[in-house]
């Protein structure tokens, strides 16, 4: 099961989604698709066809995007989290043969299109919790453990 926490910026990024798919997308696929209906034929229109889809494809994105935002809890910033790992924060870490990483934990929601974005259900995400900068996290993953070394930590 997904922890549902979501940051504020993640939180509004997909309320801005949901209201550009609801209010300018899905009005103008409908309106292309109710010309193409209007063409005759509706097995071989494929501008009937291409558009009932995409119209499927936008009603079962807000369908989710507004079960999304009435579950998800936001979580803000406080200042004790300063100095730790927690959710939200910014991370650098690096291993023993100086491969380095920097990323943002994040809810499961917000990590999509990010290449810089961890869920906090991530192995990764998880060993890193609570721990402070000079600490060292390991993580274990299907090829055995590794341990990294908290670089840097920021927030914001």
């Amino acid at each position: 099961m997904r922890t549902p926490l979501i940051t504020r910026e993640g939180y509004e990024n997909l309320k801005q989604e949901l209201e550009t798919l609801w209010k300018v997308e899905r009005p103008d696929i409908t309106k292309k698709v109710t010309w193409a209906a209007s063409l005759g034929d509706r097995s071989e229109n494929a501008d009937y066809q291409y558009n009932k889809k995409r119209l499927r494809e936008i009603d079962r994105r807000v369908r989710h995007l507004r079960k999304c935002l009435e579950y998800l809890k936001i979580v803000d910033f406080q200042p004790e989290q300063e100095g730790k790992v927690y959710f939200g924060a910014w991370v650098e870490v690096e291993n023993d043969n100086g491969d380095e990483l920097k990323f943002r934990i994040v809810g499961y929601e917000e990590i999509f299109n990010r290449k810089d974005y961890i869920s906090i259900d991530a192995p990764m995400a998880r060993a890193l919790l609570k721990k402070e900068v000079g600490d060292d996290a390991v993580v274990k993953t299907e090829a055995g453990e590794v341990t990294w070394y908290i670089n840097s930590i920021h927030y914001g």
